[in-house]
Formats: C-alpha cells, sequence, structure tokens
C-alpha cells in the first residue's frame, strides 16, 4: 500500500514537473500561498485551515494520480477548497486587509477561488471523456 502511495506520488510529481512553462508560475504561486505561507501565521485559525487543505488537496492528488494518471480529474482534489474559501470569506470582516495576514488571506481567496474555475473545467472536461495525461515528463 506504502509503496502504491509512493509510486503515485511520484507520478504526480512528474506530471507536475511536464506542466508547461508558462503555467510554472501560478503552480508555484499556489503552492507558496498554501503550503509556505501559512507557516508565517501559523497561530491563527485561518492559517491552520488554510495548510491543513492544502495538505488533505495534496494527498487527494496523489490518491487520484495512482488512479487516473495526471489527468483532468485532478481537478476535483480541489473541491476542498469550496469550504475553505466560504470559511476565509465570513472571517474577512475581521481581518484588516493592511496586515500582512490579511494582505494573504485576500491572496488566497483570489488564487484558491481562481483555480477552482479552472478546475471545474478540468473536471468537466474529463466527464466528457478528455481522460488523457494533461502533461508529458520533461
Amino acid at each position: 500500500m506504502f509503496r502504491a502511495f509512493l509510486e503515485s506520488a511520484v507520478r504526480y510529481h512528474r506530471g507536475l514537473r511536464g506542466a508547461p512553462t508558462a503555467w510554472k508560475p501560478w503552480l508555484v504561486s499556489l503552492l507558496i500561498a498554501n503550503m509556505i505561507a501559512p507557516w508565517f501565521w501559523m497561530n491563527q485559525l485561518e492559517a491552520q485551515v488554510v495548510f491543513g487543505v492544502a495538505c488533505l488537496n495534496y494527498l487527494t492528488f496523489i490518491l487520484l494520480t495512482g488512479l487516473h494518471g495526471f489527468s483532468r480529474i485532478l481537478g476535483l482534489a480541489h473541491v476542498y477548497w469550496i469550504p475553505l474559501l466560504i470559511f476565509l470569506w465570513t472571517r474577512l470582516a475581521t481581518i484588516p486587509p493592511t496586515s500582512g495576514f490579511g494582505a494573504w488571506i485576500r491572496i488566497v481567496i483570489l488564487l484558491d477561488a481562481g483555480s477552482v474555475l479552472l478546475d471545474v473545467a478540468n473536471v468537466v472536461q474529463y466527464i466528457r471523456g478528455d481522460r488523457a495525461e494533461m502533461f508529458q515528463d520533461r
């Protein structure tokens, strides 16, 4: 079981490595906003939730890659961002936008919402039959 997980993780990371160069800044932005920046405010509930959801997303990416390859169904992994976005949106009134923490929360909302929109399009394409690997390992 653990070996299958590791093989799926390697396949997932090979898929990321094969992403077009133009996509990489977007992917890095999502990584920084959701998995690295929360550590600066880990004493805040919002940062803990963002990081926890990012970890859940990552595990779901690995699982989906193992089951379906690096295909458009991976967009389904961000389904957890929908309740996350609602949670963060409801907290905005109590978080000043002028603080670093407040700016980060707003950046997370913008990036993750944009990603969810792209993910919906990808999942719809998958359902319609586009099940090919999205990127070839480079």
